[in-house]
């Protein structure tokens, strides 16, 4: 499963000026990217040809290559974007051909697995790099980057719209209203234990089962999912829960209880710090749910299917929206972010970027008294009219 990038680098070169042309050089870099790999490859003409000369699903000897590509052929064995099967391979190509096994068996859609793989961050701080390009307010980005797109398209005139009638509402709107993303999270409350199996419950849990065989089991949630397949998993960050150890855990579903798993390597705070990519706002909160899906379980039904990726992002989108709702209606704070290091995610959790990916963080708690980060608040649903960091 393998795509070939033409990337071009351009250049000043005062040569080229000098001599009456542009004054830029233009090289051309062929990659090679592929989803069983960590990142990009670098091919010559000779590593290229040759890929596009062999198949992506019958194997072939080496020998029927002739020694003209053997040079071309050792370098793509050593970089995984050929595989050997080979019962003496050396470890490496053995991981490679395992890799593209499971891709191949999870029935992912290869754009998708492209993406999906080469987008993962780690140990990037995502704030830092904010702060260094001076990006971090929307002042900042307005004078860096210029006016966005306007707020809203128009499709015709305005004395051609047809008004609708408003509404003063009710609870429900009341509770919209105040849905809005927590910068500010007490760092030292911790919240109740029935709060947080209440906030678990609500957001995560199976509400009934639909069991057509011993092997083959539909749930019921709180939350739409693509084909009704609920494949995202909430693997747990839980720093101040009254009666839970501070830690790793995986949500079951289904018997609503918390699976311990092993702890990070760093310090549990330090953990959460890194994988927001140095969010420091959101890292307080006491309890966080990276959202994960298990992709087998969707691609199980949408094999190679072009929306499946799509529908299982939009599952996410879903969670993290009852999970906003239902903090708000709590009393707590909520937050969600996709700005995350996932390998750092992986290696912590122990999951497969393929078979587990994480898509996003998110998390809730209680308030802190003070704004001390801004929040987007224009209504002043949340701090009040006229409210600001440092009130």
């Amino acid at each position: 499963m393998l795509f070939l990038e033409p990337r071009e680098h351009v250049a000043f070169d005062l040569s080229s000026l000098l001599s009456g042309g542009a004054g830029l050089s233009r090289q051309l870099r062929w990659l090679a990217l592929a989803a069983h790999l960590d990142g990009e490859v670098e091919v010559d003409a000779a590593q290229r040809e040759l890929l596009g000369r062999l198949s992506p699903g019958d194997w072939i000897e080496a020998s029927a290559l002739g020694t003209a590509d053997a040079a071309a052929l050792a370098q793509l064995l050593e970089a995984g974007l050929v595989l050997c099967d080979a019962a003496d391979a050396n470890p490496q190509r053995l991981v490679y051909r395992e890799r593209d096994e499971r891709l191949r068996s999870g029935h992912w859609f290869a754009p998708a697995a492209m993406l999906h793989r080469l987008a993962r961050w780690q140990g990037l701080d995502a704030v830092a790099a904010m702060d260094a390009n001076e990006l971090h307010t929307a002042a900042d980005l307005r004078r860096k980057l210029g006016a966005p797109p306007a707020p809203v398209l128009e499709r015709c005139p305005a004395e051609q719209r047809i008004a609708l009638p408003r509404t003063d509402g009710n609870e429900f709107d009341a509770l919209l209203a105040r849905r809005s993303t927590c910068r500010n999270f007490d760092a030292v409350r911790t919240l109740p234990q029935a709060l947080f199996a209440h906030m678990l419950q609500r957001v995560f849990a199976a509400q009934a089962l639909v069991k057509v065989e011993d092997d083959t089991v539909f749930l019921k949630k709180h939350t739409p999912s693509g084909g009704g397949l609920h494949a995202t998993e909430a693997y747990l960050i839980v720093q101040r829960v009254d009666g839970v150890e501070p830690g790793l855990y995986h949500y079951h579903a289904i018997d609503h209880a918390l699976e311990p798993l092993p702890a990070p390597q760093a310090p549990l705070h330090e953990f959460a710090l890194r994988a927001l990519a140095g969010q420091h706002w959101f890292a307080d909160a006491p309890a966080m749910a990276v959202l994960t899906p298990r992709y087998a379980r969707s691609f199980w039904k949408y094999r190679q299917h072009a929306k499946a990726y799509r529908a299982l992002v939009l599952d996410s989108g879903h969670l993290s929206q009852t999970l906003y709702l239902s903090a708000t209606e709590l009393g707590l704070g909520a937050f969600v972010t996709s700005a995350i290091n996932e390998v750092d995610i992986e290696q912590a959790f122990g999951l497969d970027a393929l078979a587990e990916g994480p898509l996003a963080i998110c998390g809730f708690g209680w308030r802190g008294e003070r704004m001390t980060n801004t929040e987007f608040d224009p209504a002043g649903a949340v701090w009040g009219a006229g409210a600001s960091p440092g009130r």
